[in-house]
């Protein structure tokens, strides 16, 4: 498993975290996702052949936020 951390802007409460959270769990090859909006940043553990950080900033950003890659 691969852990990547991707700054992440536009979070402003637990839901937003859950939103992010939700979104990136979601994916075939996601085993766990934790968002921060107090560190304005997201963990992602997931299989790198499957997800890669590409991916990952694009379901960030059709949740709604803006992944800083």
């Amino acid at each position: 498993m691969e852990q990547t951390t991707l700054e992440v802007r536009g979070m402003s409460c637990d839901g937003c975290e859950e939103t992010v959270t939700g979104a990136l769990e979601a994916l075939e090859g996601v085993s766990a996702a934790t968002a921060s909006r107090e560190d304005d940043e997201v963990r992602v553990e997931h299989d790198e052949a499957r997800v890669d950080e590409a991916t990952i900033a694009n379901v960030i950003a059709d949740a709604g936020y803006e992944p800083a890659v």
